[in-house]
Protein backbone atom coordinates (compact mmCIF):
# COMPACT_ATOMS: atom_id res chain seq x y z
CA UNK A 1 0.00 0.00 0.00
CA UNK A 2 1.29 3.44 -1.26
CA UNK A 3 0.76 6.89 0.12
CA UNK A 4 1.21 9.68 -2.09
CA UNK A 5 2.05 13.15 -0.40
CA UNK A 6 2.29 16.26 -2.40
CA UNK A 7 4.84 18.71 -0.62
CA UNK A 8 3.07 21.92 -2.71
CA UNK A 9 5.93 24.31 -1.91
CA UNK A 10 8.96 21.96 -1.82
CA UNK A 11 11.41 22.59 0.69
CA UNK A 12 9.75 22.14 4.39
CA UNK A 13 6.75 20.98 3.10
CA UNK A 14 8.28 17.71 2.39
CA UNK A 15 9.92 17.65 5.56
CA UNK A 16 6.44 18.12 7.25
CA UNK A 17 4.78 15.08 4.76
CA UNK A 18 7.11 12.60 6.49
CA UNK A 19 5.82 13.69 10.13
CA UNK A 20 2.00 14.03 8.37
CA UNK A 21 2.24 10.28 7.21
CA UNK A 22 3.42 9.32 10.44
CA UNK A 23 0.81 11.03 12.55
CA UNK A 24 -2.13 9.76 9.92
CA UNK A 25 -1.08 6.40 8.56
CA UNK A 26 1.48 4.98 11.50
CA UNK A 27 5.37 4.05 10.71
CA UNK A 28 4.36 0.82 8.83
CA UNK A 29 4.00 2.02 5.33
CA UNK A 30 6.48 4.00 3.04
CA UNK A 31 4.97 6.88 1.31
CA UNK A 32 6.29 8.85 -2.18
CA UNK A 33 6.90 12.36 -1.40
CA UNK A 34 6.27 14.35 -4.69
CA UNK A 35 8.29 17.60 -4.15
CA UNK A 36 10.29 20.53 -5.74
CA UNK A 37 13.99 20.85 -5.37
CA UNK A 38 13.92 24.16 -4.21
CA UNK A 39 15.87 25.14 -1.21
CA UNK A 40 16.52 28.97 -1.47
CA UNK A 41 19.80 30.72 -1.85
CA UNK A 42 20.99 29.68 1.89
CA UNK A 43 22.06 26.02 0.61
CA UNK A 44 21.42 26.51 -3.03
CA UNK A 45 23.58 29.71 -4.59
CA UNK A 46 21.23 29.48 -7.84
CA UNK A 47 18.31 30.84 -8.28
CA UNK A 48 14.64 29.14 -8.94
CA UNK A 49 14.01 25.61 -8.54
CA UNK A 50 16.52 22.59 -10.14
CA UNK A 51 15.53 19.99 -12.47
CA UNK A 52 16.22 16.70 -13.54
CA UNK A 53 18.77 17.82 -15.41
CA UNK A 54 20.50 19.54 -12.55
CA UNK A 55 21.52 15.96 -10.45
CA UNK A 56 23.50 13.24 -11.22
CA UNK A 57 22.37 9.81 -10.02
CA UNK A 58 18.23 9.95 -10.38
CA UNK A 59 16.41 6.70 -10.93
CA UNK A 60 13.46 7.00 -13.17
CA UNK A 61 9.95 6.29 -11.60
CA UNK A 62 8.03 6.97 -14.86
CA UNK A 63 8.75 8.82 -17.92
CA UNK A 64 8.56 12.24 -16.60
CA UNK A 65 9.13 11.53 -12.96
CA UNK A 66 12.46 10.61 -11.36
CA UNK A 67 13.19 10.05 -7.32
CA UNK A 68 15.76 11.50 -5.81
CA UNK A 69 18.01 8.60 -3.91
CA UNK A 70 20.29 9.32 -1.39
CA UNK A 71 23.76 8.52 -3.49
CA UNK A 72 22.28 11.36 -5.74
CA UNK A 73 24.06 14.59 -6.50
CA UNK A 74 23.50 18.15 -7.17
CA UNK A 75 25.65 19.43 -10.10
CA UNK A 76 27.63 22.10 -8.61
CA UNK A 77 27.29 24.72 -8.10
CA UNK A 78 23.57 24.09 -7.32
CA UNK A 79 22.74 22.39 -3.88
CA UNK A 80 19.46 20.26 -2.70
CA UNK A 81 18.68 18.64 0.53
CA UNK A 82 16.94 16.32 -0.94
CA UNK A 83 19.38 13.38 -1.29
CA UNK A 84 20.20 13.61 2.59
CA UNK A 85 16.67 13.81 3.17
CA UNK A 86 16.77 10.54 0.98
CA UNK A 87 19.42 9.59 3.38
CA UNK A 88 17.62 9.51 6.55
CA UNK A 89 14.16 9.37 6.07
CA UNK A 90 12.27 5.88 5.26
CA UNK A 91 10.57 7.71 1.96
CA UNK A 92 10.96 8.32 -1.79
CA UNK A 93 11.52 11.65 -2.62
CA UNK A 94 9.91 12.33 -6.23
CA UNK A 95 11.21 15.49 -8.02
CA UNK A 96 8.64 17.95 -9.12
CA UNK A 97 10.09 19.47 -12.55
CA UNK A 98 8.22 23.36 -12.59
CA UNK A 99 10.13 23.60 -15.84
CA UNK A 100 7.28 22.09 -18.32
CA UNK A 101 4.65 24.54 -16.32
CA UNK A 102 1.94 23.43 -14.93
CA UNK A 103 0.97 21.07 -17.71
CA UNK A 104 4.06 19.55 -16.98
CA UNK A 105 3.48 18.88 -13.25
CA UNK A 106 0.05 17.36 -14.20
CA UNK A 107 1.89 15.23 -16.50
CA UNK A 108 3.67 14.13 -13.75
CA UNK A 109 1.05 13.86 -11.34
CA UNK A 110 -1.44 11.46 -13.64
CA UNK A 111 1.76 8.93 -14.15
CA UNK A 112 2.40 8.77 -10.91
CA UNK A 113 -1.33 8.32 -10.54
CA UNK A 114 -1.10 5.39 -12.76
CA UNK A 115 1.83 4.13 -11.76
CA UNK A 116 1.37 3.60 -8.00
CA UNK A 117 -2.56 3.47 -7.58
CA UNK A 118 -1.51 5.34 -3.95
CA UNK A 119 -4.27 4.67 -1.71
CA UNK A 120 -4.34 8.22 -0.55
CA UNK A 121 -3.09 11.62 -2.24
CA UNK A 122 -2.71 14.43 0.71
CA UNK A 123 -1.39 17.99 -1.23
CA UNK A 124 0.40 19.29 1.57
CA UNK A 125 1.27 23.05 2.24
CA UNK A 126 2.36 24.70 5.29
CA UNK A 127 1.33 28.08 6.16
CA UNK A 128 -1.13 28.22 3.66
CA UNK A 129 0.30 30.71 1.25
CA UNK A 130 -1.29 28.02 -0.91
CA UNK A 131 -4.78 30.07 -0.34
CA UNK A 132 -3.38 33.09 -1.37
CA UNK A 133 -5.03 35.20 -3.43
CA UNK A 134 -2.15 36.97 -4.95
CA UNK A 135 -2.58 41.14 -4.14
CA UNK A 136 -1.46 40.24 -0.10
CA UNK A 137 1.17 42.54 1.06
CA UNK A 138 2.39 40.20 2.65
CA UNK A 139 2.90 37.67 -0.03
CA UNK A 140 6.22 36.40 -0.90
CA UNK A 141 6.35 33.48 -2.52
CA UNK A 142 3.35 32.12 -4.30
CA UNK A 143 4.91 30.71 -7.34
CA UNK A 144 5.61 27.02 -6.54
CA UNK A 145 2.32 26.51 -4.20
CA UNK A 146 0.57 27.85 -7.13
CA UNK A 147 1.76 25.73 -9.97
CA UNK A 148 1.06 22.55 -7.44
CA UNK A 149 -2.82 23.79 -7.11
CA UNK A 150 -2.66 24.03 -10.88
CA UNK A 151 -1.75 21.03 -11.67
CA UNK A 152 -3.43 19.21 -8.71
CA UNK A 153 -6.81 19.96 -10.22
CA UNK A 154 -6.51 18.73 -13.42
CA UNK A 155 -6.17 15.27 -12.34
CA UNK A 156 -8.97 13.00 -12.40
CA UNK A 157 -8.26 11.06 -9.21
CA UNK A 158 -9.81 12.37 -4.72
CA UNK A 159 -7.07 14.06 -3.27
CA UNK A 160 -7.14 16.72 -0.47
CA UNK A 161 -5.58 19.57 0.42
CA UNK A 162 -4.31 20.00 3.89
CA UNK A 163 -3.12 23.04 5.33
CA UNK A 164 -0.75 22.41 7.85
CA UNK A 165 0.14 25.31 10.78
CA UNK A 166 -1.88 27.81 9.49
CA UNK A 167 -0.11 31.32 9.33
CA UNK A 168 3.49 30.17 10.20
CA UNK A 169 5.55 30.57 7.08
CA UNK A 170 4.80 34.61 7.64
CA UNK A 171 3.00 34.94 4.30
CA UNK A 172 -0.51 35.30 5.27
CA UNK A 173 -2.19 36.01 8.87
CA UNK A 174 -3.47 33.55 10.39
CA UNK A 175 -6.49 35.79 10.60
CA UNK A 176 -6.87 36.20 7.00
CA UNK A 177 -6.86 32.01 6.92
CA UNK A 178 -9.11 31.72 9.30
CA UNK A 179 -12.43 31.69 7.07
CA UNK A 180 -11.07 29.47 4.58
CA UNK A 181 -9.64 26.67 6.39
CA UNK A 182 -12.45 23.47 6.45
CA UNK A 183 -12.60 20.67 9.10
CA UNK A 184 -9.83 20.08 11.50
CA UNK A 185 -7.94 16.89 10.68
CA UNK A 186 -5.51 16.53 12.97
CA UNK A 187 -3.28 18.33 15.67
CA UNK A 188 1.05 17.71 16.18
CA UNK A 189 1.96 16.81 19.55
CA UNK A 190 5.79 16.37 20.58
CA UNK A 191 5.68 12.81 19.62
CA UNK A 192 4.13 13.50 15.58
CA UNK A 193 7.66 15.48 15.82
CA UNK A 194 9.92 12.35 16.98
CA UNK A 195 10.09 11.15 13.16
CA UNK A 196 11.85 14.37 11.63
CA UNK A 197 13.48 15.75 14.77
CA UNK A 198 17.17 14.51 13.51
CA UNK A 199 16.61 16.63 10.11
CA UNK A 200 15.44 19.78 11.59
CA UNK A 201 18.88 19.64 13.70
CA UNK A 202 20.39 20.63 10.13
CA UNK A 203 17.04 21.79 7.76
CA UNK A 204 17.23 24.84 6.82
CA UNK A 205 13.11 25.06 6.75
CA UNK A 206 11.93 28.34 9.20
CA UNK A 207 8.02 27.24 8.79
CA UNK A 208 8.18 23.60 9.50
CA UNK A 209 11.07 24.39 11.76
CA UNK A 210 8.06 26.27 13.88
CA UNK A 211 5.29 23.74 13.46
CA UNK A 212 7.67 21.38 15.33
CA UNK A 213 8.21 24.17 17.67
CA UNK A 214 4.38 24.75 18.32
CA UNK A 215 3.87 20.34 18.70
CA UNK A 216 6.28 20.74 21.46
CA UNK A 217 4.61 23.63 23.21
CA UNK A 218 6.73 26.51 22.27
CA UNK A 219 4.64 29.35 22.53
CA UNK A 220 5.05 33.27 21.60
CA UNK A 221 6.20 35.31 18.88
CA UNK A 222 8.85 34.28 16.08
CA UNK A 223 11.25 36.50 14.07
CA UNK A 224 12.25 35.03 10.54
CA UNK A 225 13.52 35.26 7.47
CA UNK A 226 15.50 37.85 6.08
CA UNK A 227 12.95 41.05 6.42
CA UNK A 228 12.39 39.89 10.22
CA UNK A 229 9.03 39.20 10.14
CA UNK A 230 7.08 38.16 13.47
CA UNK A 231 4.81 35.11 13.51
CA UNK A 232 2.70 34.32 16.01
CA UNK A 233 3.08 30.80 17.50
CA UNK A 234 0.24 30.11 19.21
CA UNK A 235 -2.27 27.49 19.54
CA UNK A 236 -3.26 27.12 16.11
CA UNK A 237 0.31 26.63 15.15
CA UNK A 238 -0.29 22.42 15.18
CA UNK A 239 -3.47 22.07 13.50
CA UNK A 240 -3.89 20.80 10.00
CA UNK A 241 -6.88 21.74 8.58
CA UNK A 242 -8.86 20.27 5.37
CA UNK A 243 -9.67 22.88 2.27
CA UNK A 244 -11.62 22.04 -0.41
CA UNK A 245 -9.17 21.78 -3.99
CA UNK A 246 -11.85 23.92 -5.95
CA UNK A 247 -12.60 26.52 -3.31
CA UNK A 248 -8.58 27.11 -3.16
CA UNK A 249 -8.47 26.91 -6.93
CA UNK A 250 -11.20 29.96 -6.93
CA UNK A 251 -9.26 31.47 -4.69
CA UNK A 252 -5.88 31.66 -5.94
CA UNK A 253 -5.70 34.02 -8.81
CA UNK A 254 -2.03 32.98 -9.77
CA UNK A 255 -2.51 29.21 -9.70
CA UNK A 256 -5.92 29.79 -12.25
CA UNK A 257 -3.60 31.87 -14.60
CA UNK A 258 -1.04 29.30 -14.59
CA UNK A 259 -2.97 26.35 -15.44
CA UNK A 260 -2.03 25.87 -19.12
CA UNK A 261 1.63 27.07 -19.04
CA UNK A 262 4.16 25.03 -20.36
CA UNK A 263 7.35 26.65 -19.00
CA UNK A 264 8.39 28.21 -16.05
CA UNK A 265 9.04 31.66 -17.84
CA UNK A 266 5.57 31.59 -18.38
CA UNK A 267 4.56 30.96 -14.93
CA UNK A 268 7.02 33.43 -14.17
CA UNK A 269 5.37 36.24 -16.03
CA UNK A 270 2.01 35.41 -14.46
CA UNK A 271 3.46 35.88 -11.62
CA UNK A 272 4.98 39.34 -12.28
CA UNK A 273 1.37 40.10 -14.11
CA UNK A 274 -0.70 39.21 -10.81
CA UNK A 275 1.22 39.57 -7.75
CA UNK A 276 3.60 42.61 -9.13
CA UNK A 277 6.29 40.45 -8.70
CA UNK A 278 8.08 37.06 -9.63
CA UNK A 279 10.19 35.49 -6.46
CA UNK A 280 12.62 34.11 -8.44
CA UNK A 281 13.64 37.42 -9.85
CA UNK A 282 14.06 38.67 -5.93
CA UNK A 283 16.75 35.57 -5.94
CA UNK A 284 18.31 36.34 -8.85
CA UNK A 285 18.59 39.70 -7.20
CA UNK A 286 19.81 38.99 -4.18
CA UNK A 287 21.97 36.04 -5.31
CA UNK A 288 23.35 38.85 -7.36
CA UNK A 289 23.93 40.80 -4.29
CA UNK A 290 25.82 38.12 -2.26
CA UNK A 291 28.27 37.26 -4.38
CA UNK A 292 29.59 40.76 -4.28
CA UNK A 293 29.95 40.10 -0.47
CA UNK A 294 32.99 39.51 1.06
CA UNK A 295 33.55 36.37 3.40
CA UNK A 296 32.74 37.16 7.04
CA UNK A 297 35.04 35.26 9.62
CA UNK A 298 33.03 33.29 12.10
CA UNK A 299 34.69 35.10 15.54
CA UNK A 300 32.75 33.92 18.64
CA UNK A 301 33.44 36.81 20.46
CA UNK A 302 32.45 39.19 18.15
CA UNK A 303 29.54 36.77 17.21
CA UNK A 304 28.30 36.89 20.61
CA UNK A 305 28.44 40.52 20.99
CA UNK A 306 26.73 41.23 18.10
CA UNK A 307 23.97 38.48 19.17
CA UNK A 308 23.22 40.07 22.23
CA UNK A 309 22.44 43.45 20.51
CA UNK A 310 20.22 41.62 18.32
CA UNK A 311 18.36 40.12 21.44
CA UNK A 312 17.99 43.39 22.77
CA UNK A 313 16.58 44.90 19.93
CA UNK A 314 14.08 41.79 19.56
CA UNK A 315 13.04 41.88 22.84
CA UNK A 316 12.19 45.80 22.34
CA UNK A 317 9.97 44.38 19.16
CA UNK A 318 8.50 41.51 21.54
CA UNK A 319 10.22 38.79 19.87
CA UNK A 320 10.31 35.44 21.97
CA UNK A 321 11.66 33.29 19.71
CA UNK A 322 13.72 33.27 16.22
CA UNK A 323 15.66 30.80 13.95
CA UNK A 324 18.88 30.43 12.86
CA UNK A 325 18.48 31.08 9.88
CA UNK A 326 17.38 34.80 10.53
CA UNK A 327 20.18 34.86 12.97
CA UNK A 328 22.52 34.09 10.50
CA UNK A 329 21.36 36.85 7.94
CA UNK A 330 20.62 39.38 10.59
CA UNK A 331 24.64 39.58 11.65
CA UNK A 332 25.51 39.38 7.80
CA UNK A 333 26.83 36.10 7.97
CA UNK A 334 27.14 33.67 4.48
CA UNK A 335 24.30 31.34 4.66
CA UNK A 336 26.98 28.63 4.91
CA UNK A 337 28.25 29.58 7.64
CA UNK A 338 24.74 28.50 9.41
CA UNK A 339 25.34 25.33 11.02
CA UNK A 340 29.20 26.76 12.26
CA UNK A 341 26.58 29.54 13.78
CA UNK A 342 24.13 27.08 15.34
CA UNK A 343 26.67 25.28 16.94
CA UNK A 344 28.40 28.15 18.59
CA UNK A 345 25.41 29.42 19.99
CA UNK A 346 23.92 25.86 21.38
CA UNK A 347 27.55 25.25 22.98
CA UNK A 348 27.84 28.73 24.69
CA UNK A 349 24.35 29.40 26.14
CA UNK A 350 22.50 25.83 25.69
CA UNK A 351 19.87 27.43 27.87
CA UNK A 352 18.16 29.54 24.80
CA UNK A 353 17.87 26.23 22.65
CA UNK A 354 14.52 25.48 22.48
CA UNK A 355 14.66 23.25 19.54
CA UNK A 356 14.58 23.73 16.26
CA UNK A 357 14.02 27.57 17.13
CA UNK A 358 16.62 30.10 19.54
CA UNK A 359 14.55 31.60 22.55
CA UNK A 360 15.40 35.28 23.10
CA UNK A 361 14.64 35.45 26.88
CA UNK A 362 12.75 38.48 28.24
CA UNK A 363 15.71 39.57 30.38
CA UNK A 364 18.77 38.45 31.42
CA UNK A 365 19.37 36.23 34.11
CA UNK A 366 22.53 36.82 34.61
CA UNK A 367 26.18 39.16 33.30
CA UNK A 368 27.51 37.85 30.25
Amino acid sequence: MTRLIVAAGGGGDAVAAVMLHAALYGHDERAVILTYAWDRLLIDPLPGPRGANSFTGLERLTPAVSTVPADAHPIAPAGSTLPRLAAELPHTFALIDPHHGAEGITRQLEELVSHLEPESIDVLDVGGDILARGDEPTLKSPLADALTLAACCQVNAPMRLLIAGPGLDGELPLDDLRGTLGPLVHTFTAKDVEPIAPVLEWHPSEATGMLAATARGIRGTCEVRDAGLPVPLTDEGPTIHQVDLDDALSRNELARAVMTTETLDEAEAHSREICGYSEIDYERNKAAWLKEQPPTELDPETVLAELDQFEADARNRGITHTTFRHITEALNLHGSQRQDLRQLLINGRPEQYAAPLWHIPAALSSPR
